[in-house]
């Protein structure tokens, strides 16, 4: 997700399912052996939608246009250029200034459709792909999208861009433009076979209003684009504010029919999360992505929820439940060792925790694809598995192969004595032992070291941590810090343990490479945390990428399952089985729920003009 930072994806009011246009293909059917698909590219299988569909099943063609929405983030901003290193910016000009080749579908897996190119082609081995772009594309100072602009994104990305998208375009062996709109790519041996969608979903920006050798640098310059959106006002991490252009030459795609129906957006910044819902329940903001229980539970308990002003709703979407974990930088010594990890993963006491603060709504997180089928909690390895660990003996243990492993569980006292036995044998096996009132290694230095947070929920989890973690003398000092310093250490890998969600989508891709390949390890600004370094998890990482079928596919993420769950990178948390969403009641998403993931750009508002905020 990217979190990158955590992306704001928004979602409202859920109106009767619309039939598809055609039958929908299943996306696990196999690729036929006649002509190429030309409109779009799914990553497994067939696009659902065929070659003329009239808009995403999702959206409604008659969404009314105009009034003003208002997200709310928790934090600020120095940027507006979330592809590079430097800076903390939102993804507000990538999304809705800019446009890409392909457009995703929040409906299947990992499905694109045509955007700025009217035509895709690619082999079935996926070694060559080409795009024609529509003759109709046009940025916002009337200037044609070409294929030097897409040539020239790809170079600068490659080159400038931030460690995920310099590591995917290593793939491409060669780029070219024989026409001023058809660009061409040769992508190697084609085993990264995501490598094609990766291409299709690049931001593009105007090689001639675009200055290279600054794109690295921090700028509250705009890029210019070609989508439905302009910058039109910037307050340096106070507020961002786009408006909807009247001459956007997408307006009338069928691909574009009932997205992007507010006249003005705008994103407000707040460094503390109390404030920001103070903020949505006074009606500052008007949709919010609720992530705290105590505050579900509780917080909306106010007049405007009583009267119908905020509505509240209870989404499920088909795609896996990512991680939340506390994260051991492995870099540090004092989490060097895997055993002292496993130990300190056995002190956190989830039943406690969840009765206690969170209204018994979590559940326990143990995979990092749960309730999925790409899980490997419960699930024992098949040959397909076995096979890709054949030539890493140990590197997942029998228990987690088998699966029988599960996260640990106490008895909810919130002292649980025997799981702090089991723990403090593992430490004691890694040279660490009780003296002088705390826990010491053989050199007698103390077991101690700083939880990293960044937000109120956060600490309040870290300091009941902690208060566990003393029992066998281990002392854990917790640090709220702010926004821009958080990001900054994170990018420097400047920590000891932070807290830290990864999402998961249903087609996991070169996004785990940045989250757990082991050239991500020291890498400055990339996603690899933990600081994973493991030749079986680059191993699977490339199967993972380079399956063809869905069975390989799905043979290749349990596996790297099991090898997560088996390095024991995090302290497992917990997950919410569905979404929960507020927003105010004139605010509606112009469609159905897609099946997968929140797609903000279906929000529409109902009779309120743009100065109603």
């Amino acid at each position: 997700m990217t979190p990158s930072r955590r992306e704001l994806s928004l979602l409202l009011s859920l109106l009767p399912l619309a039939a598809a246009a055609g039958e929908r293909a299943r996306a696990d059917s196999p690729v036929p052996a006649s002509g190429p698909v030309d409109h779009a590219i799914a990553m497994h299988g067939l696009p659902a939608l065929p070659p003329g569909f009239d808009h995403l099943p999702y959206a409604d063609p008659k969404a009314p246009k105009g009034g003003r929405i208002v997200f709310g983030i928790q934090g600020t901003f120095d940027s507006l250029n979330p592809l590079v290193v430097l800076g903390v910016a939102p993804d507000a000009v990538p999304k809705y200034v800019q446009q890409s080749l392909l457009y995703r579908s929040a409906d299947e897996p990992f499905t694109a459709y045509s955007l700025l190119a009217s035509r895709v082609e690619l082999d079935p081995d996926r070694t060559r792909l080409a795009f024609e772009i529509d003759e109709r594309a046009r940025f916002s100072d009337g200037k044609p999208v070409t294929a030097q602009d897409v040539l020239f994104t790809v170079e600068m990305l490659r080159t400038k861009g931030k460690p995920y998208h310099r590591a995917s375009l290593a793939g491409v062996t060669r780029a070219s433009a024989p026409s001023p709109r058809r660009v061409e790519f040769e992508l190697g041996d084609g085993l990264n076979r995501e490598l094609p969608l990766v291409i299709g979903a690049l931001p593009i920006f105007a090689r001639h209003a675009t200055d290279a050798e600054s794109f690295g640098d921090t700028s509250f310059r705009p890029a210019l684009g070609s989508g439905p959106y302009r910058v039109s006002e910037v307050r340096p991490g106070e507020s961002l504010t786009l408006t909807r252009r009247t001459d956007c030459w997408a307006d009338s795609l069928p691909l574009m029919r009932g997205l992007f129906n507010a006249a003005e957006i705008r994103y407000d910044f707040y460094r503390d999360s109390n404030a920001l819902f103070e903020a949505f329940k006074a009606g500052l903001c008007d949709v919010r992505l609720e992530g705290d229980p105590t505050r579900w539970m509780t917080g909306y308990d106010i007049p405007a929820v009583h009267d119908g002003r905020i509505v509240r709703e209870t989404l499920h979407f088909d795609a896996p439940k990512g991680m939340t974990g506390l994260v051991f930088n492995t870099r540090r010594p004092i989490f060097a060792d895997i055993r002292v990890r496993e130990a300190l993963g056995l002190l956190f006491d989830f039943e406690w925790v969840n009765r206690n603060l969170f209204y018994g709504v979590y559940r326990r997180a143990g995979s990092f694809f749960s309730d999925s089928e790409l899980s490997a909690l419960g699930v024992p390895a098949d040959a397909r598995e076995k096979a890709l660990l054949a030539g890493f003996p140990g590197a997942v243990r029998d228990d987690i192969l088998s699966g029988a492993w599960r996260p640990s569980e106490t008895d909810g006292s919130g002292r649980d004595r025997e799981q702090a036995r089991r723990a403090l044998d593992l430490l004691n096996q890694a040279g660490f032992s009780l003296r002088e009132g705390s826990l010491r290694n053989r050199k007698g230095e103390p077991f101690d070291f700083e939880i990293m947070v960044t937000s109120r929920p956060q600490e309040r989890l870290a300091l009941n941590y902690a208060q566990s973690l003393v029992r066998l003398g281990i002392a854990a000092q917790v640090r709220l810090i702010d926004d821009v310093q958080y990001w900054r250490r994170l990018s420097a890998f400047d920590f000891d343990m932070i807290q830290w969600t990864w999402p998961a989508s249903a087609s996991p891709g070169n996004e785990q490479i940045g989250r757990w390949g082991s050239a991500n390890a020291e890498r400055r600004g990339a996603l690899n945390y933990a600081g994973v370094k493991s030749p079986a998890v680059d191993a699977t990482l490339q199967a993972l990428l380079r399956a063809r079928r869905r069975e390989e596919f799905v043979a290749a993420v349990r596996t790297l399952d099991r090898l997560l769950i088996s390095g024991f990178y995090v302290v497992p948390l917990y997950y919410l089985p569905d979404t929960w969403l507020a927003h105010a009641r004139n605010v509606v998403l112009s469609g159905r729920q897609p099946s997968y993931f929140l797609a903000n750009e279906t929000l529409a508002r109902l009779s309120a003009p743009a100065a109603a905020n």
